[in-house]
Formats: C-alpha cells, sequence, structure tokens
C-alpha cells in the first residue's frame, strides 16, 4: 500500500496522462482532455440513490506541499516510515524557521511561546507543534513509536501517514459510501515551512492541485469502480451501476494564484472540478477566512506583517496577519468578509451549477456569501466540513471556523448540506440524544453532534471527515491507543472502564482500538455510531440528500428551499471545566487517578487503579501491571494463574486437561488423575 517517499513520488507521477514539468514553469493541464459532458439533466424524479456521502477527502494529497510532508502513496506498497527523525523525509518542518520571518524585521513573538518555538527551533518542536494534543502521541516531529505498521500506525492520529490508499477506499465503497468529494489540496506557507531537501518542486499551490487533478483522473482512467461525476444524473448513473461517484473540489488559500481567475474557473470546469472554497484559512483576494488556529495567523503575518490589538487570539492581546473586530459576545472575528472579485466568483460558479463550499469563510463572508445565494432564488450553499459550535467545548466553540445556529439556517433556506466533521474533540452532552457522552473523542462525541444536527438543526448531513487533512480522527472506545482521551489521563481511564463493562461491545474490526485510522473505516465509524444509540438514518442515506443539493444547484429553483423556523438549541449540557471534573478524581503521588478503572493485564501507577487492587509498579516514578490476586478478580471462565502465570488470569481447562487444582478446570474439579473432571 505503501512505498518509500522517493518511490512513491515516481510511482505518482507514472500514473499521469500528461507530461508536467515540476517547476514554476509548468505547463497548464490540456483543455482536450476532459471528460466528455453527460447530457442535460433529466426532469423526471430519480430513484433514490443509496448510500452515504463523504463531502471532504484529500486522497491524492501525498503531492500537497510540494509533495514534502506525507509518507505513503494513495497506491503502493505498505512499509514501515524511519519513525520521522529530524533528518528524515517527511513529517517535519526545518530545523530553522526564522527565515520566515523576513519580510517582517524587528518582530518581537516573546509574548507568545508557542509561536516563538515554532520560528525559532523548528524541527521535531515546531513539527509537533503542529501534530500534537491532548491525549495524543502526535505524529509529526520524533514520532519513534510510529516507525512500524500494523503497531502504532494507521490510527486516528496519524496526521503525517497516507490515510486514503485505494484499498481503503475501496473498502469503504464496499461498506455502503457511493459518494466522496475529493478536494485538491495545498498550502503554500506550510509547503515553504518544510525541509528543501524534501519537496519535489518550488512551492506554489496550483501547481499542486494540478498535480493532483491529473492523479484523479488518472485513477479514475485506470479503475473500474471509481468514475468522476461531472453532472449530477452522471452521478446518480455512476452510483446504479455500482461505481463509487467522485467530485473534485479546489481548497486552497491562493485561489488561482495571480491567473485571470475566469479563465482559470472555465479551465478547470472543463477539467471536471465541480466545487471549490472561495477561501482556504488565509484571506485572498476573494475574500476573509474564519479564523482557526495560530499556525495559519502566522501565515497570515508573513503575508502582510500585520498585528492587531484590537482582540486576541494569537494571544489575549494580539493576533497576528488578520485585521479583527470584536463581536457582541466578545469574541474575535475576521473584519473581510468576500470582496467583489468574492461575490463574482460565487454569480459565475452558479452559472455553472457548480457547488460552493462555505466551509472556511469568515462570519462577514458568510452573511455575504447567504446574500449573494437569496439574490439568485436561494442557491444552495454547502459547508463540506465543520463542527457544530453549541456543541462544542468552549476552547473550539470560540473559534470563527466552528459553525453556529445561525449559519445553519443558511444553509437550510438555501437547501444545503452539512459535511460533519468526524474529528471531535470533547463536547459538550447533548442530552436529548439518549447516548451517553463518557468517552471524549470517540464515537459517543460524534453522536451528540449528530443528534443535535438531527433533532436540534433539522439539517441535512453527511461525513466531512477531512482525511488526509492535518487533522486528527475519532478516537477509538477500546485498547490502548488513546482511547476516550479528548481530556484529562484520570476521565479517560474511567470511560474506558465503562465501554468495556457497558459496552455496547467491540466491532471486531480494527476501528475498535485504532478508531478512524484511515477512510476504510468510515462504515465501521457509522455502525459504531449506531450501536451507542444515535439515529444514522440519515448520514446512512447522505449520498441522495448531496444530490438533492446538487440538483437544486443545476435546476431552476422557486425560492426558499426552507424557512428553518424550527431550529431549537435548547437541550445542550452546561459546560463543567476540566479543572473542576479532574478535582473530583482522587490524587496519589501528584497525579489524579480512577478509582478501579483497569482490568487484569492494564498498565498502572498504583494499585488503587486496578480492580484487583493489585499493581506491579513500585513507587511514585514507576508504571506496572494489574495483577490477579484471587479468582474473583478474574472472569468466570478464568482463573488466577499460579508459577510462571502468577498474577494472570488463565482460561479454565476442558475436561480431560492436565490440571493441580480444581479453579483450573471448568468443572471447578481436579480428579486424582490430575485432569480436569
Amino acid at each position: 500500500m505503501f512505498m518509500s517517499q522517493h518511490r512513491r513520488r515516481q510511482g505518482a507521477l507514472a500514473l499521469l496522462p500528461l507530461t508536467l514539468c515540476l517547476g514554476l514553469a509548468c505547463g497548464p493541464v490540456q483543455e482536450g482532455e476532459a471528460p466528455v459532458e453527460v447530457a442535460t439533466e433529466a426532469q423526471t424524479q430519480p430513484l433514490a440513490a443509496p448510500g452515504f456521502a463523504e463531502l471532504h477527502h484529500h486522497m491524492f494529497a501525498e503531492e500537497a506541499f510540494g509533495g514534502g510532508w506525507f509518507h505513503g502513496s494513495h497506491t503502493g506498497s505498505l512499509v514501515s516510515c524511519d519513525g520521522g527523525l529530524p533528518e528524515s523525509d517527511h513529517a517535519r518542518v526545518r530545523m530553522d524557521l526564522s527565515n520566515l520571518l523576513n519580510l517582517c524585521p524587528g518582530v518581537d513573538l516573546s509574548g507568545n511561546p508557542l509561536l516563538a518555538a515554532f520560528f525559532g527551533l523548528g524541527g521535531a518542536v515546531g513539527s509537533e507543534f503542529i501534530g500534537k494534543i491532548e491525549g495524543t502521541e502526535g505524529d509529526t516531529g520524533i514520532h519513534l513509536g510510529r516507525m512500524s505498521v500494523n503497531t502504532q500506525w494507521p490510527r486516528w492520529d496519524t496526521i503525517a501517514h497516507q490515510q486514503s490508499w485505494e484499498g481503503w477506499l475501496r473498502q469503504a465503497h464496499q461498506g455502503g459510501m457511493s459518494l466522496v468529494m475529493v478536494s485538491l489540496v495545498s498550502n503554500e506557507f506550510l509547503c515553504k515551512a518544510l525541509p528543501y531537501q524534501n519537496i519535489s518542486r518550488p512551492c506554489d499551490e496550483m501547481v499542486d492541485v494540478e498535480l493532483q487533478l491529473q492523479m484523479a483522473r488518472a485513477f479514475d482512467a485506470r479503475t473500474d469502480w471509481v468514475e468522476i461525476a461531472l453532472t449530477p444524473s452522471h452521478a446518480r448513473s455512476i452510483i446504479a451501476s455500482g461505481k463509487l461517484a467522485m467530485v473534485l473540489s479546489i481548497e486552497t488559500s491562493k485561489l488561482f494564484g495571480t491567473q485571470d481567475w475566469r479563465l482559470e474557473l472555465d479551465r478547470f470546469h472543463a477539467l471536471g472540478v465541480r466545487s471549490l472554497q472561495p477561501v482556504h484559512q488565509l484571506d485572498n483576494r476573494f475574500g476573509g477566512a474564519a479564523l482557526h488556529n495560530a499556525i495559519f495567523q502566522a501565515a497570515q503575518f508573513t503575508e502582510n506583517c500585520h498585528i492587531d490589538t484590537d482582540c486576541g487570539v494569537t494571544t489575549d492581546t494580539m493576533t497576528l496577519g488578520f485585521d479583527v473586530y470584536r463581536d457582541a459576545a466578545g469574541n474575535c472575528r475576521n473584519t473581510k468578509g468576500l470582496t467583489t472579485d468574492g461575490k463574482a466568483l460565487l454569480q459565475t460558479m452558479m452559472g455553472k451549477g457548480m457547488l460552493i463550499d462555505v466551509a472556511h469563510l469568515s462570519e462577514k463572508g458568510l452573511q455575504d456569501a447567504f446574500a449573494v445565494a437569496q439574490a439568485n432564488t436561494y442557491y444552495p450553499l454547502v459547508i463540506s466540513h465543520g463542527h457544530f459550535r453549541e456543541v462544542m467545548n468552549p476552547k473550539l466553540a470560540d473559534d470563527e471556523k466552528t459553525t453556529p445556529a445561525w449559519v445553519v439556517r443558511y444553509l437550510r433556506q438555501t437547501g444545503g448540506i452539512f459535511g460533519l466533521r468526524t474529528a471531535h474533540d470533547e463536547t459538550r452532552a447533548y442530552t436529548r440524544s439518549g447516548v451517553a457522552n463518557n468517552c471524549h473523542g470517540s464515537t459517543r462525541s460524534l453522536a451528540q453532534a449528530v443528534e443535535f444536527g438531527r433533532q436540534g438543526l433539522k439539517v441535512p448531513m453527511a461525513f466531512g471527515a477531512d482525511l488526509n487533512g492535518f487533522i486528527q480522527q475519532t478516537r477509538p472506545r477500546f485498547g490502548n491507543n488513546g482511547a476516550c482521551s479528548a481530556t484529562f489521563q484520570a476521565e479517560a481511564d474511567a470511560h474506558l472502564r465503562q465501554q468495556n463493562v457497558s459496552g455496547p461491545a467491540r466491532l471486531g474490526t480494527g476501528f475498535d482500538e485504532f478508531g478512524l485510522a484511515h477512510v476504510g473505516y468510515l462504515p465501521d465509524l457509522l455502525k459504531d455510531l449506531g450501536r451507542v444509540g444515535a439515529n444514522t438514518t440519515g448520514l446512512s442515506g447522505s449520498a441522495e440528500a448531496f444530490l438533492k443539493v446538487w440538483e437544486r444547484a443545476s435546476n431552476p429553483r422557486t425560492g426558499m428551499a426552507d424557512a428553518a423556523a424550527d431550529i431549537d438549541t435548547a437541550g445542550v449540557a452546561t459546560y463543567v471545566d476540566k479543572g473542576t471534573r479532574e478535582a473530583a478524581y482522587p490524587v496519589l503521588c501528584g497525579e489524579h487517578y480512577a478509582p478501579d478503572s483497569k482490568a487484569v493485564g492494564e498498565s498502572c501507577r498504583f494499585k488503587e487503579e486496578c480492580v484487583s487492587d493489585a499493581c506491579t509498579a513500585s513507587g511514585c516514578n514507576s508504571a506496572g501491571t494489574c495483577i490477579c490476586d484471587q479468582e474473583t478478580d478474574c472472569a468466570s471462565t478464568q482463573y488466577c494463574g499460579w508459577g510462571l502465570n502468577s498474577g494472570k488470569c488463565q482460561p479454565k481447562k476442558a475436561k480431560g486437561a492436565t490440571c493441580l487444582y480444581g479453579k483450573e478446570c471448568l468443572s471447578n474439579t481436579c480428579r486424582w488423575t490430575l485432569t480436569c473432571g
């Protein structure tokens, strides 16, 4: 499935049907190579398309960022990586990033330790800043635990390793995914932060996009189970034939570069692109971006050297790069909405029946986009990947990138759809969900958002997983790979114990312990959502919901799709701060712990963590394993071992097996012949 970075680049390029130079002088893709358009939309009512849709997927992102970040390809052989060592060929930024600030001499970032570390130290430190959050071991910098496949990767937080190998995509298709929107993606700032020897070509977002477009078309040409969809009716025919419909989109900050955007839009449309985002992480000539991550505030700063002290996002007192204001609720927001070019771009896209993805627009940009949609008889707007603001924890809810209920009203009024991000962090409980919110970051967290979207917001939803998109994914409910870990350790341990004791039981696939490690596990994610209690009917049939949105964009409209007067945001539980929750747990050796949360065989720090009240750890700075010291510490079909198996729960033996003690036997009887009765 994967190959070394050098070999996978050769393999990727060998697939291209067109000659592509890898420098700035790279020529455009030829329009004459475009797929043939299918017939005009039929007006008869089509049969409902089966299956679910994934609206935000970066299948070919191995060639994003100048080809210098990802390990592995969408095709190839699965091999171990080198662990991301400081001189490795992937998953790290340069050792010294200070030259990125050369355009802004004299800048002092000492007030922001994270950014000071990122620009001043780079290397493993800067990489970890990109890739590590609470509850994870990270996947960038020095990821020594990630060298061998099928052990530490792929798993839910491997943001620098391929998550969309074609075999996994087919696995998702066979499991019910009938439509995927593939986003051709790049970011110049991140490319420029990578080691020079790792990138394949000068950093240019649109060159990366063109290469990925050719890869998508080559993939279409050589497979008999995937086809690029050009219209809704084409997508329906693809799905009806048993194939996966692939819709092409573009997500990049420097959309169309400095070229004439009208000509470029025509050209990319002729080559099969049917959706795009006017802006991505940074402000551009089309509009303002939703404030998101400090990395992109730093990136915006290198573009304009602007420091805004009207409102603090980067620190409590200042914001790098973006011009911001404080809204009525006290939150910092981008002052920039859609520009004149941005409004014209949307209008031109509407004329082509394209899908307008507003996922990264600033709040002012969203208001502007809705005004343009209204003026065009409520042309549908799409958010391909987002979080519902009202159910997110306060840290994320403050983020302009999260989607509030008033924006969902726009989607419903225009007849649009919402792509729900599967990368859920700590989530507030939606009390009407019927799903216990007792495993943060897992399907139990995602279920709160699913039910809030279904019952409260009443918006059509699909998945917006953002795989291969620098985003850590749904955590598992079982095992020792970060289960329930979007919180603090004591609570995660307690919640993991609840999953093991109360269930629902494991699916029996890698999703159980590795979470949403790759696209092939999306059907498992959907199944587990249903098992924990979420109503997944809408998600399961989301391909049809998406096609109806596309048909609304392609056909004449008569007005508002839905007044959306029934949105109800009640039922979201009051958030209790992590510090308050953690203080409720007892403390040993200066650390909070969950009593009786570990079964025999699981790691422990103190005996009090073990259900058996016995741990091999000795002293505050040691780690050990929970052991048994009596039969009741083990399951009814087990006994507490002795000799070489002392302290380990062992399976009881069948009749006739060798024994010394009755406790070893299922019958609880060891006969004088030393065999189980």
